[in-house]
């Protein structure tokens, strides 16, 4: 079974989700990049994910999700945008927080369960998730969730320690 097969699998998938997304951005040349739990992914041990959390670029938000409208459920919140699909398990969060945009310019491509994208670089990623696990609007779950992401990053890269703010220093106990 290839990581593609499995990621559908655990998705629930019959049609993949994830790579008609991708696809879509590639073929309008939607710049964008990949942030969040699967992000963490491309650099430290993989965890399953059924969330492909992505930045795209302002000026192409709209044409994107039109073009996601045709073929899936869109739903808008204060700082995201959800999409799922008919036929999968699998969601598409796009990050609507202006301060994801930066992460696209400086995205490097990776492998992430057998799909090649842009993914933001380690740094980045770790500022995505000191974002959301000091949101006090997310659900306690999901914070303890980018608890556990930053954790997952700083193992991979210790030096990564020193960006962390210091109550983030004094809950993880560093």
């Amino acid at each position: 079974m290839t990581e593609k097969e499995f990621m559908n699998r655990i998705g629930n998938s019959k049609v993949d989700f994830l790579q008609l997304v991708l696809d879509i951005l590639k073929k309008n040349k939607i710049p964008f990049c990949v942030v969040g739990g699967l992000a963490v992914n491309a650099y430290a041990e993989p965890v399953v994910s059924l969330d492909l959390d992505v930045v795209v670029i302002a000026d192409k938000l709209n044409q994107f999700l039109s073009i996601l409208k045709k073929q899936s459920t869109v739903k808008k919140y204060p700082n995201s945008v959800n999409v799922s699909m008919k036929g999968s398990d699998f969601r598409v969060q796009i990050q609507t927080d202006p301060r994801y945009f930066p992460f696209i310019k400086k995205a490097v491509t990776k492998t992430i369960l057998g799909y090649r994208m842009p993914v933001a670089k380690i740094e980045d990623v770790l500022q995505g998730k000191i974002w959301s696990s000091l949101d006090k609007t997310r659900r306690p779950s999901k914070r303890q969730k980018d608890l556990a992401d930053i954790l997952r990053l700083i193992e991979t890269k210790p030096k990564l320690t020193s960006l962390l703010p210091s109550t983030l220093k004094k809950q993880l106990r560093f």
